[in-house]
């Protein structure tokens, strides 16, 4: 698809594009609307599926399929309710995976191909991969011409070094939610977000699952919440080793076979297929990028500075293609900046200090700020609280107290720092948490404030408590 203005606007080679905005994702969408939105001509070049990663392969289709696995297994933890028999959801697969597909392609026409039309300085062009090129961008055999860039290409699943995994069938996120049938077992390698929600999903849904990983589940996590997340883990049969390093992969039909080294012994783990989730890489590859001027990491993501511009004066990026965070609403976030410091002489400055972000695992873990090991390495004078979920009411009524919640104070200041929830609703709770922190509320000041009873965000105010006293002494509602 392409803007009917296109030929138009650059038959005669000037250039009156304000703004090239590479990639169509989440990230160049926001970054286009912004200009357009100002005035501005923008030039937004696409290359493959329109909407990205998060409505087509990430976040929309995962989540999904999440929900249809919470629901597969809340038949079986009925139980944990006294007079309710349990019961055993059956799954077809592939109604189930249809049913991902229907909503993917419909969110993805909603809220990409359908908003295209709405904005008239917004030229959609999509013919090729794009390289930058002196005075533009290089797509195909056309040269589209602006003085300012930004770069929202996104990312792509990373294959880890593993001897012999390069001649093995593997699944990544995306192939794997993918397949006709479902396989009867699987291994997970790596235990980040990404491998940790799937690897509960399938297990729910009937899979046999390991998990695999070099440090342990969710290492940007604190410990304390790791290790509940393990035992939660277990207690549903997920096979979890932690520890490790891999030592090679092989297969033969109908089988994968890893062998990791862990406390000094060699193990083999055989599944029917591998699942790749050790994060992701940044595209960047042949864009011409480091020839621009601009400078990559060591992953090949780029680097830019707190305006969003790169080592290239007038070259932008934001999104998964660059060095900072990898949520789709920062992305989103970054992009805005990026477009108002390009082409509307804003200022503004990326601030990440209070970004809430969520694991889709059950129970869910969500956390915003510093962790204890990120305060103290900052150089403050830190302390802690932990409130169990069997301190919180909410938890007891619902007869699941899996979990818990941790904050993170200076203790000079008594300003709160960051903090984690473990809990099977921690998502709808971090916010809270996530403004505490934008406001520079206190411990003390959070543990007066008034929360709802038989609430999970009351566990916060439990926690502030915490600081001062022992909640197990209060009585229900005691503030």
């Amino acid at each position: 698809m392409e803007g009917n203005s296109m030929n138009e606007c650059c038959e005669d080679g000037s250039g009156s594009y304000d703004l090239i905005v590479i990639g169509a994702g989440s990230a160049g969408f926001s970054a286009s609307i912004t200009a357009a939105n100002a005035g501005k001509r923008v030039a937004l070049v696409g290359h493959g599926t329109i909407g990205g990663t998060c409505v087509n392969v990430g976040c929309v289709p995962s989540k999904a399929m999440i929900r249809v696995a919470e629901a597969v297994h809340g038949g079986a933890s009925a139980a944990r309710f006294p007079g309710i028999t349990p019961c055993k959801h059956s799954v077809d697969w592939s109604a189930v995976v249809a049913a991902k597909d229907g909503l993917v392609d419909a969110l993805r026409q909603k809220k990409y191909s359908d908003l295209l039309p709405s904005y008239q300085g917004i030229d959609y062009i999509e013919q090729g991969a794009a390289q930058l090129a002196e005075g533009g961008v290089q797509v195909g055999d056309r040269l589209i011409r602006a003085e300012r860039i930004v770069v929202a290409t996104g990312s792509h699943s990373m294959t880890p070094a593993i001897q012999g995994i390069e001649d093995v069938p593997v699944l990544d996120s995306t192939s794997l939610l993918e397949l006709p049938e479902k396989p009867k077992s699987l291994i997970f390698i790596g235990g980040g977000y990404v491998g940790v929600e799937l690897a509960q999903l399938m297990a729910r849904l009937g899979v046999e699952v390991t998990l695999v990983t070099r440090s342990r589940l969710l290492p940007e996590a604190e410990p304390e919440v790791s290790q509940a997340l393990a035992d939660a883990f277990a207690a549903e049969g997920i096979t979890v080793l932690d520890g490790l390093s891999y030592h090679a992969v092989s297969g033969n039909a109908g089988s994968v076979t890893l062998s990791i080294e862990r406390r000094g012994e060699i193990v083999e783990i055989t599944a029917e297929k591998l699942v790749v989730a050790a994060g992701r890489r940044a595209n960047t590859k042949d864009m011409r990028l480091p020839e621009a001027g601009v400078t990559l990491d060591p992953r090949g993501a780029i680097v830019i500075g707190e305006d969003m511009q790169t080592s290239a004066p007038g070259i932008y990026a934001a999104g998964d293609v660059t060095n900072r965070d990898q949520f789709v609403y920062m992305a989103a976030y970054g992009a805005k900046l990026a477009a108002q410091n390009a082409v509307l002489e804003g200022t503004g400055r990326y601030e990440n200090a209070a970004m809430p972000w969520v694991v889709f695992s059950d129970p869910q873990v969500a956390g915003v700020g510093l962790n204890e090991g990120a305060a103290k390495e900052a150089g403050f004078d830190v302390k802690t609280s932990i409130v169990p979920l069997d301190q919180v009411p909410r938890a007891l009524a619902a007869r699941d107290t899996r979990g818990l919640i941790k904050l993170v104070a200076d203790r000079k200041t008594d300003r709160l720092l960051g903090g984690q929830i473990m809990a099977p609703e921690g998502s709808d709770s971090i916010q809270t948490l996530a403004m505490a922190l934008k406001f520079g509320m206190t411990t003390k000041a959070l543990g007066e404030t008034l929360f709802p009873y038989l609430t999970t965000v009351e566990g916060l105010k439990l926690a502030a408590q915490t600081f001062d006293m022992d909640v197990a002494k209060l009585s229900c509602c005691a503030g």
